[in-house]
């Protein structure tokens, strides 16, 4: 398994705020979707998420994200470490993620951009 890159999770009260200080920063647009009720805005290395507080303290346990070539062969590279497998992978707005507790207990949302 490649590890790609990494994006910081960024939760913020105002996205529309937000976006232009993240993009200027970032030297680029915000891509913008919703999920489950969260607005997000991905600009750069950085993800920004806001919505109901409920949604938002289940995003903040996730450290970061982590971008590699293919979910299914880091599905299987981690559970072979030994990190429990929380959720997916299932499909997102851009390709596919899951949600992994590493054996130190940090959880890490990993991505790829596959259809």
């Amino acid at each position: 398994m490649e590890i790609l890159g990494a994006t910081l999770r960024v939760c913020v009260d105002d996205i529309e705020t937000a976006i232009p200080f993240y993009e200027r920063l970032a030297g680029g647009k915000a891509l913008r979707f919703e999920r489950a009720g969260v607005q997000v805005a991905a600009v750069g290395c950085f993800l920004l998420m806001s919505g109901p507080a409920a949604e938002l303290d289940v995003l903040r346990k996730v450290a970061a994200t982590i971008a590699v070539q293919d979910v299914d062969e880091a599905r299987q590279v981690l559970a072979e470490m030994g990190a429990d497998i929380i959720a997916g992978p299932v499909p997102t707005p851009v390709g596919r993620n899951l949600i992994a507790r590493h054996p130190d207990g940090a959880v890490y949302e990993y991505a790829d951009r596959r259809a």
